[in-house]
């Protein structure tokens, strides 16, 4: 009796409080510093980046690559599969605490052996009919009453899964918009080096005429002309490499874009600018960093899916009590007896499962349970120390960059005047051709190295946009990020 009145003292008081067994869940502590290493110590406002960030480069043929492909990426594609499956899963868990019900029937016809026992005695009987029919229809109901939360913790880690994929695919979705900007600004770089190229490669051709014309007459040494003609083959080399790599810009923006390698290559024929770097605005603190964005709030929602599961290994140790009932009839004469009260069939069954000698198993289940739960922690805090180092990282060569490019315009701007001021003195006689050739192949090889600073600084900005969450703010989502609004800290 001992075992039975406990058991009802704990059905009664699981009814009374509603308690769901297992630790409850607390957001878990991530240490992050005040300010970022290139802001000022002292109180900072909210970051303030804008989430169409896209935008703020002025290239209208970037913005529009940038929609297209949140339209028609396959990544993306895949990512809204995974919610899906996610909010199956969901649905599935929130239907375990209702009660289920079915309603089965059956019409058989079968003909008796008469070489078993019951067809011996059938056969043997007057006018006998090895033929018989069988009629059944019932309708059943069950319920598993969670008495102390086992299902319920089920529900709460399928849920949080569900909001992590749905992170997952806000975090998918900056992704593909911050690589195919990234890309987009690779090929205006690429694009401008290669005129840059072909430029070296036209002065080059044109000094080593003039070499050639000198050593005709006995000015210029055959030393002359054989460093001459190397420094055209690698100026000539670098086309193909310059080539090559914008090739393959070009295919992955395509395939970023979801449509075959070389679809868009006409599109981008003509070189443009490459895009100037805007001002990102207020940046926030790293603090910020754990609300805005969506892959650490995905990492944080599978902490707490883990911590949930704790919970429902936990519930194995206490007995599962069920209801069911039965309501239907039966009858092996005629379909037309079917409905009859002699037919009828009725029960009304109390389960219980109780694995009172099985908690050794369960046990290891639990520990398995924390270990992951450990796993999906340290996952979690190691992913906001990568977000911190993103920033820092996108924030620095930012900067880095942006006065390299600085430096070599100026660098540009002097050195273009040195060569006006040397084709003047050519044309007064007072210098020859090649010092102006020479001029001619300093100014371009600065010209590739501004170019190419400019293409990794508006890339850098890329980079930050994305560090910092690509300007997605939980309390004002932008179109299609609703669904994880609530997910962030204080959401």
């Amino acid at each position: 009796m001992f075992p039975i009145r406990l058991l009802a003292a704990a059905v009664v008081a699981a009814l009374a409080t509603g308690c769901a067994v297992g630790p409850d869940y607390r957001r878990p502590d991530a240490p992050l510093p005040d300010h970022y290493l290139g802001q000022a110590p002292g109180p900072h406002g909210p970051a303030t980046v804008q989430a169409a960030w896209w935008d703020g480069f002025g290239d209208p043929q970037l913005t529009h690559y940038v929609a297209l492909a949140l339209e028609q990426n396959l990544d993306l594609a895949q990512a809204a599969g995974r919610v899906a499956q996610a909010r199956a899963g969901l649905g599935a868990a929130d239907a375990a605490l209702l009660p289920s019900a079915a309603v089965t029937g059956s019409a058989t016809r079968a003909y008796q052996s008469a070489e078993t026992q019951v067809g011996r005695l059938v056969a043997a009987g007057p006018g006998a009919d090895r033929w018989g029919n069988a009629y059944e229809a019932n309708v059943s109901a069950s319920w598993e009453i969670d008495l102390f939360g086992g299902l319920r913790r089920g529900r709460e880690a399928a849920r949080a899964d569900y909001q992590a994929s749905a992170a997952d695919a806000v975090a998918v979705r900056l992704a593909v918009a911050a690589q195919t900007a990234d890309v987009y600004i690779g090929i205006r770089g690429l694009q401008a080096r290669l005129a840059i190229a072909e430029q070296q490669v036209t002065t080059r051709r044109d000094l080593l005429a003039k070499v050639k014309l000198l050593y005709g007459k006995g000015v210029a040494s055959d030393a002359q002309v054989r460093q001459t003609e190397g420094e055209l083959a690698q100026a000539e080399a670098a086309v193909p490499a310059l080539q090559a790599g914008l090739d393959a810009a070009l295919n992955a923006l395509d395939v970023l874009l979801g449509r075959p390698p070389g679809t868009g290559r006409d599109e981008l024929r003509a070189p443009a600018a490459i895009p100037a770097v805007p001002a990102l605005g207020a940046t926030g603190t790293p603090a910020d960093l754990l609300r805005r964005r969506p892959d650490l709030i995905a990492a944080e929602r599978r902490v707490a899916a883990a911590h949930a599961r704790i919970g429902a290994a936990m519930a194995e140790y206490y007995p599962h009590v069920s209801l069911g009932a039965l309501l239907g009839s039966a009858t092996t004469l005629s379909a037309g007896h079917l409905l009859s009260a002699g037919a009828n069939q009725d029960a009304a069954v109390l389960g219980l499962r109780w694995r009172l000698f099985d908690f050794g198993r369960i046990d290891a289940q639990i520990a398995e349970a924390r270990g992951r739960e450990a796993e999906s922690l340290a996952a979690y805090r190691l992913a906001v120390l990568h977000a911190a180092e993103d920033v820092e990282n996108a924030f620095s060569t930012l900067a880095h960059r942006s006065q390299q490019a600085g430096v070599l315009v100026r660098g540009e701007d002097a050195l273009t005047r040195a060569r006006a001021s040397s084709f003047a003195a050519y044309q007064r006689g007072a210098a020859s051709l090649i010092d102006v050739l020479h001029a001619d192949e300093t100014v371009l090889r600065t010209a590739d190295a501004r170019a190419q600073a400019q293409a990794d600084a508006a890339r850098a900005a890329v980079a930050a946009y994305k560090a910092l969450g690509g300007g997605w703010d939980p309390d004002t989502p932008p179109h299609g990020m609703e669904n994880v609004a609530a997910l962030a800290p204080g959401g």
